[in-house]
């Protein structure tokens, strides 16, 4: 391959001890990358299942699933919107939607903070908790067939440490201070 054709992204891989690339420049397999593979294909098809399973039973998406279950661990079943999305892992203008879908069902509610005028929270109704204990056999019966019973107590500790290592460091810097709204000044 001409040299003028090469990248400087390309260059880096090709000198690389750990990766060789084939005739079309791209790099062939790296020590490890089958474990990721396999994570990220374990990952998809165990969340997939997840959630046919829950919209079938529940008419409850896992995403929807995962934001009740968050607010309903927050003190006083309420959340701030903004660690409610960095919880479930979206956007802001995603965990929108999705609390406004939840708040047409009667799950939740959005109320305004009193102590803090730019800031809102997602609350539990007693709909939303009955709506998450029934369908929390749903996905724990899922949770149990596709995961845990497929592997033995050592793979789960080896796996917890092993993902643990990778996860913690990429945990946002900027992790709010508190769950709900700060106390109002009496």
């Amino acid at each position: 391959m001409p040299t003028s054709a090469v990248s400087p992204r390309s260059e880096h891989v090709a000198a690389s001890p750990r990766t060789a690339t084939t005739s079309a420049g791209l790099p062939t397999e790296e020590p490890g990358i089958d474990a990721w593979r396999s994570f990220l294909t374990a990952h998809a098809r165990i969340t997939r299942r997840l959630d046919e399973e829950l919209q079938a039973a529940h008419g409850l998406s896992l995403a929807e699933y995962d934001a009740l279950l968050q607010i309903a661990h927050a003190p006083g079943r309420r959340v701030r919107m903004n660690v409610l999305a960095e919880r479930v892992i979206l956007s802001r203008s995603g965990i929108t939607r999705l609390v406004d879908r939840l708040e047409a069902a009667g799950s939740d509610e959005r109320m305004a903070c009193s102590t803090d005028a730019r800031g809102q929270e997602a609350v539990l109704t007693p709909v939303g908790l009955d709506r998450l204990r029934v369908a929390a056999t749903t996905h724990l019966d899922g949770v149990r067939r596709y995961f845990l019973d497929r592997l033995d107590a050592d793979d789960l500790a080896g796996l917890e440490a092993s993902l643990r290592r990778v996860a913690d460091p990429l945990a946002s810097a900027t992790h709010p201070t508190h769950e709900g709204c700060p106390p109002a000044e009496g």
